[in-house]
């Protein structure tokens, strides 16, 4: 494995490389493809990328937590949390990855 993140300028760059767009136009379309996807999760909706996999917000109920540290119970708080369930193609191909 690598050290390496792929970052929204990582992105637009490769649209700029690909798609033939002009660098400003090519970051504009990358910030509103993720806007869309944000905007979407803050609603509550899923969002289905084919072959590649679901980002979701999950609800999770109030709970009563231990702090490690001192054993002391801790009341959590109800929250939504982010999750992301890939697609079989992609665990396929990440797991073709390790093999090579």
């Amino acid at each position: 494995m690598t050290d390496k993140t792929l970052t929204r300028m990582d992105l637009s760059e490769a649209v700029f490389r690909e798609v033939g767009l002009s660098r400003n136009d090519s970051a504009q379309l990358v910030e509103s493809v993720l806007g869309h996807m944000s905007d979407a999760l803050v609603r509550g909706e899923q969002v289905k990328i084919s072959s590649f996999g679901t980002f979701s917000v999950r609800e999770k109920a109030a709970r009563v937590g231990r702090n490690p540290k001192t054993g002391q119970e801790v009341p959590i708080n109800p929250r939504r949390v982010l999750t992301f369930r890939p697609s079989h193609l992609m665990k396929d191909r990440v797991s073709d990855g390790n093999r090579k």
